[in-house]
């Protein structure tokens, strides 16, 4: 790995490429400033390691300079490198929860520094407030974790405009009312839109909703992410087909890249092909994905849109029970049985459906029915890891969780600690600088976030120190609330958050994009 190379080529390479400044000889750093001193600074624009010494002041970094060892400046604390990364802090592109409700420290504990909600169509909210400047005001005055960017969501918008979650072709006033609040959300701060197109209220919504959206978010240079309407391996070329069409001239993002029910690397290929041919023909086409072959969601994807909410499922029961019976069943063997569903929530939580229905004495078909589309959430193993690997080491493909405090699926706890430890140390499929800008400069690109995700003067000081022998993803299907391990130093704006294994500070902020 490059982490090997002396000292010497380090320093030699670092001055060669003019990524250092000189310090001025002996000198006071400012009061509460930190120094990195001989770190192996890998910067998240995919540029190779090399030694550093690089100064903090405030919430921003100061300076980055090749260590000699006749300078010498002193400052309020001095962290030696000891053959350790410093790297960006890691900024997740697709994260829930809430931070008004929610602990990130499992977030902290793998590197993370920033997280993006607002997700899959549906935002977060201030109790029955369905305006997310309630809460983006909310956050501001709050202590948090971690650093906040946020979405405008659109089956929140449609919601907050009074257009019910059945409504399939929303009137003028209703697109008007949607269009208003999406931009006064966005001139707030929020960073884009995102849709949910497999889910309730996204899956009744047609182009010409989408598409009205869209052009308010490219007003503002913003994104719109999304759950594309399927995932499915034959399917998915034309959904994001949909995604462009509805999101032009804003910019597309696909969020949780996979390949429901697809095999092999040829298959993987042929995907990225596609995607590549869009961005050929001038679309900033852009995709995240998570290091698991399971996703995670509600256990309504198995049913059919006519038992969705906000329908009426008892109704379905009287009159459709044996068709919806028969629909279930065909669709849980499609998506690999009833051992593939690991149900997430209670009572069922831990055990799979083919478990949780023996225990019920019923067949899973039966199970399914009683339980209803609003019945909990769980991991769905539906994904192909040859595959998967191809998508993810991508350079067009950021890294993202799809995970939040308390979710079942270890995404929530070892995303990045996973990609360390597998795709890097193990593994080698990424160098430490192509995996790193992956999950730092390339997300901050994304997301417009000029001053994060790359180590530069004057860039704000969201950093991790590790050394990736030592990083390790403990989290498991069976025990996915175990912490990540190897990450010993989190700075947030210029502070310590999480350092000896352990939160130590919340100075996390609410993010506003600079176009607000």
């Amino acid at each position: 790995m490059s982490r090997n190379l002396t000292r010497r080529q380090l320093i030699g390479g670092a001055v060669a490429a003019g990524g250092l400044a000189s310090w001025p000889g002996r000198a006071a750093a400012p009061a509460g400033s930190t120094l990195f001193r001989e770190v192996l600074l890998v910067d998240g624009t995919g540029a190779p390691p090399r030694l550093a010494d690089v100064l903090v002041t405030g919430d921003r970094i100061a300076r980055i300079t090749a260590p000699a060892a006749q300078q010498r400046v002193t400052a309020a604390r001095i962290v030696a490198g000891e053959g350790r990364i410093l790297a960006p802090g890691f900024i997740d592109t697709h994260s829930h929860g809430d931070p008004l409700e929610n602990s990130y420290e499992s977030f902290l504990a793998m590197g993370v520094t920033t997280i993006t909600l607002g997700q899959d169509g549906s935002g977060p909210r201030l109790g029955k407030d369905l305006d997310l400047r309630s809460w983006m005001n909310a956050v501001d005055r709050a202590r948090i974790d971690v650093n906040v960017a946020t979405l405008s969501s659109h089956g929140t918008l449609r919601r907050a405009a009074n257009v019910s979650d059945a409504v399939r072709h929303p009137d003028d006033a209703g697109l008007a009312r949607m269009a208003a609040q999406l931009e006064a959300e966005l001139r707030a701060g929020a960073f884009g839109l995102s849709y949910g197109l497999e889910y309730v209220p996204g899956i009744y919504s047609e182009t010409r909703e989408l598409t009205h959206l869209g052009r308010v978010v490219s007003r503002r240079n913003g994104v719109v992410m999304s759950h594309m309407r399927s995932e499915n391996d034959a399917e998915i070329e034309g959904s994001i087909d949909e995604l462009i069409a509805s999101s032009l001239p804003a910019r597309p993002h696909i969020s949780h890249l996979k390949l429901v029910f697809g095999k092999g690397e040829q298959r993987a290929r042929a995907l990225l092909d596609f995607l590549a041919a869009k961005r050929r023909a001038g679309i900033d086409l852009t995709a995240d994905a998570y290091p698991y072959t399971a996703g995670y969601t509600g256990v309504a994807i198995l049913f059919p849109e006519w038992a969705l909410p906000p329908g009426d499922y008892a109704a379905v029961l009287a009159g459709r029970r044996q068709e919806l019976r028969d629909y279930l069943e065909k669709r849980m063997i499609r998506r690999g049985g009833p051992e593939a569903l690991l149900l997430g929530t209670a009572p069922h939580a831990g055990k799979t459906v083919a478990q949780a229905a023996a225990e019920a004495g019923l067949a899973f078909p039966d199970f399914l029915v009683k339980l209803g589309p609003e019945g909990g959430s769980g991991a769905h193993f539906t994904m192909d890891k040859t595959l998967q690997d191809v998508l993810l080491v991508d350079p067009h493909v950021a890294i993202s969780t799809d995970g939040g405090p308390g979710m079942r699926h270890p995404r929530a706890t070892g995303t990045y600690a996973k990609l360390i430890e597998d795709y890097v140390v193990r593994d080698a499929r990424l160098p430490i600088e192509q995996a790193i800008r992956k999950a730092t400069g390339f997300p901050a690109r994304i997301l417009r976030l000029a001053d994060r995700g790359v180590i530069r003067v004057g860039a704000r000081a969201d950093l991790i120190v590790f050394d990736p022998a030592k990083v390790k993803a403990r989290s498991t299907y069976v025990d996915p609330f175990a912490r990540a391990e190897g990450f010993d130093l989190v700075m947030i704006n210029g502070r310590p958050a999480f350092e000896h294994g352990t939160r130590v500070d919340t100075p996390g902020r609410l993010l506003r994009s600079s176009t607000a």
